[in-house]
């Protein structure tokens, strides 16, 4: 059995109080996580801003051994920026919980499977590798 580690640090770990990367500080971690090593590196959101754009597509070409991977909500135009980031592997998501379709999103179940599924289907269609994943699916 082979353990793959997915590492998180470029996206999730910045959303930690007080912590913003600039692009080359991004790139630089993404070299390290490499020579670790690790499988798949989360390079960023690229759709947030310009700044995380320029970071995402800097690890995206950086011709490490790791895939790297961007996050992108279920939205054409969050996948679109995946790929002007460079990426060939994006993980798209959408949030699932009662009180998130409700409040957040004024979605029925249905229409969040619908944008799933499409989501899926359009970065499929662009050729990306698509990892997908219900948000806060156990509240």
């Amino acid at each position: 059995m082979k353990v793959r580690i997915f590492d998180t640090t470029l996206r999730d770990g910045e959303q930690t109080p007080g912590v913003a990367l600039t692009p080359e500080q991004k790139l630089n971690i993404a070299k390290k996580l490499d020579i670790l090593g690790v499988d798949a590196i989360e390079a960023g959101f690229p759709i947030v801003s310009d700044g995380e754009m320029q970071g995402v597509k800097l690890v995206a070409t950086a011709n490490l051994r790791a895939e790297v991977c961007g996050l992108a909500r279920t939205d054409k135009k969050d996948i679109d920026a995946a790929i002007k980031a460079g990426l060939k592997y994006v993980h798209t998501f959408i949030a699932t919980s009662d009180i998130h379709l409700k409040y957040k999103l004024k979605l029925t179940r249905e229409q969040a499977l619908e944008k799933a599924i499409e989501a899926v289907e359009y970065g499929k269609s662009h050729g990306l590798q698509i990892e997908f994943s219900a948000e806060e699916d156990s509240r």
